[in-house]
């Protein structure tokens, strides 16, 4: 029998005969004593796969010696030194480890494993001790089994200084490039592209002969977005993905500086603690040099003072606080309990509040041409659906494990802010960990600071280190779910819950409902037979149609 990890490892151009020397084929089982994870990354995409495919032989001749065998190769290509960054392929393998399937978890190398400092790799090898587990660093010999945590800790430590660095110096590099009116890197606005080696932006011939004329020129006369998408749409005009436009494509590419030739100042977006993230927001204002006026990077669709003048024409159809450039909007607070579950029965695509009725978005946003649509009043919806819950709620007996599956997923959707508090805690633990090491490292490696400051400091930072964990272990408890393993709990709960409780509950059984065109005008079939509910436990995904027996083709 194959190893599901197979796939991956013949991508990276192993041979299966290789793989079956390296004790990759077959599925591992036996003692976690003698098992063992096996996790590799790569930053990017044009990382040498000859370098990689080395590191997973050196990490199974590693195994080999020690009498291991490789339960599974896990490996993801992602970043490992920013705190939003979600590695599913690492929490999968420190999974298997922290539940007992393994016993030792192999990296090529501490910065393979994380650049995000002490605060990671010191709390995960915490977790490893505390369960008679390791982790082993192949090139750098470490086991943390056998003396070598403070190792692995000044290695993770001296891996985030390096992140810096290379942050440093490519931003004072991005930074002289843009001032000398060099095309900073990322996507090029439809319509333009630059060079590989040139910097500047010139027209591209197969899209600008569109973006002209179909796009710039109608937006100059007043046509709103949403007609020039549905426009191009009618015409067969792809985007440059060979997607579809919508009318929010239009005015993002309206929006950018560089639609008009000039180089962006975009605003990094940061997290709750200041850091930065690997999102920008959108829009922005052009990029100034020291004579006071844009920085130019070559050629545009559309002139400066055209582009000045499309932004005022999109301005002036936007309600106050929703334009792209206000960076203070809220959040809207949610008014219907189907959004994002209700589903079209043409297009397959989701339907979206339009007031009094739920529409199809792909039809309000793209045209006619891309979906002819269907649009139902919301409040019979809504009043149907809770009908077709509570049934299929009150149907499932108490403590089933469907049921039990509808209340762990309730428990996850119905509390937000707590999934981001607990982020929030995680990153303070983190950065206050490195703090703390920081500071024992300073103090015993140079002379400038006295002891009783030294531990003035420690004293605050161990403080502030053991209520963050005490914090993130409250957070991280998961509320009983015995009180709601009854379908009579869950449906207080319904009464007792506002529109994003009733849309959590809802979800927690739901994959979608798609809603069955009407047979023609003024058709009198009940909405409830027209709803096509997917359960999450229906073993084909759902399509059974509450009350009527039908179930919607493919």
């Amino acid at each position: 029998m194959e190893q599901d990890h197979l796939s991956t490892l013949r991508a990276l151009g192993f041979e299966d005969e290789e793989l079956r020397v390296l004790g990759l084929w077959g599925i591992a089982t036996g003692d976690p004593d003698q098992l063992a994870e096996a996790y590799f990354r790569r930053s990017k995409k044009g990382d040498d796969l000859v370098n990689l495919r080395q590191q997973v032989r050196d990490v199974c001749r590693m195994a080999a010696r020690e009498g291991n065998t490789i339960r599974r190769v896990w490996f993801e290509q992602l970043s490992a030194s920013k705190a939003h960054v979600r590695r599913g392929e690492f929490e999968r393998a420190t999974t298997a480890i922290l539940d007992g399937t393994s016993r030792t978890l192999y990296v090529w190398k501490t910065d393979r494993l994380s650049r995000r400092g002490m605060g990671q790799v010191g709390l995960l090898l915490d977790e490893l001790d505390a369960r008679r587990a390791r982790l082993v660093s192949v090139t750098e010999g470490l086991d943390s089994s056998r003396g070598g945590r403070m190792t692995f800790i000044f290695l993770s430590e001296r891996a985030r200084e390096e992140v810096r660095d290379i942050s440093l110096r490519t931003k004072a590099g991005g930074d002289a490039h843009k001032a000398e009116g060099r095309w900073p890197g990322g996507v090029v606005p439809y319509g333009l592209e630059c060079p590989k080696g040139s910097g500047k932006l010139r027209h591209n011939p197969d899209e600008y002969k569109y973006a002209r004329p179909l796009i710039a020129e109608r937006l100059l006369e007043g046509v709103t977005p949403a007609n020039i998408a549905n426009d191009l749409n009618d015409r067969k005009i792809p985007t440059r993905k060979g997607k579809r436009w919508r009318a929010q494509t239009i005015i993002h590419l309206a929006q950018s500086p560089s639609w008009a030739g000039l180089i962006p100042s975009r605003e990094r977006k940061t997290d709750e603690l200041g850091n930065p993230m690997d999102k920008w927001h959108r829009g922005g204002e052009p990029l100034m040099g020291e004579n006071g006026l844009p920085i130019r990077a070559g050629q545009g669709v559309v002139t400066v003072a055209e582009w000045e003048n499309i932004r005022v024409i999109i301005s002036s159809r936007s309600r106050p606080g929703t334009t792209i450039g206000d960076r203070t909007r809220g959040v809207r607070k949610a008014v219907t309990i189907m959004t994002g579950i209700l589903r079209c029965p043409h297009c397959k695509g989701p339907m979206g509040n339009g007031g009094r009725n739920y529409r199809c978005l792909a039809r309000i946003n793209q045209g006619k041409s891309v979906c002819r649509g269907v649009a139902t009043t919301r409040g019979r919806v809504d009043d149907a659906m809770e009908e077709i819950w509570a049934t299929r709620i009150m149907d499932l007996p108490p403590g089933s494990p469907a049921l039990r599956s509808i209340v762990r997923r309730w428990i996850s959707y119905r509390d937000p802010v707590k999934e981001m508090r607990k982020c929030t805690v995680g990153a303070a633990l983190e950065d206050a960990v490195s703090r703390e090491f920081n500071l024992s490292r300073e103090f015993f490696m140079s002379d400038r600071m006295d002891e009783v400051s030294y531990e003035t400091l420690r004293g605050e930072l161990t403080t502030l280190i053991a209520n963050l964990k005490a914090e993130l272990a409250d957070l991280s408890k998961e509320p009983d779910p015995s009180h709601f393993m009854d379908g009579k709990a869950l449906m207080d709960e319904w009464k007792r819950a506002g529109v994003e409780g009733r849309r959590a509950l809802l979800r927690a059984a739901l994959n979608s409902v798609i809603v069955e065109p009407p047979k023609g005008r003024g058709d009198k079939t009940p909405i409830s037979q027209r709803l096509v509910p997917c359960w999450w436990d229906e073993p084909d995904g759902g399509g059974v149609v509450h009350g009527a027996g039908r179930t919607l083709e493919p």
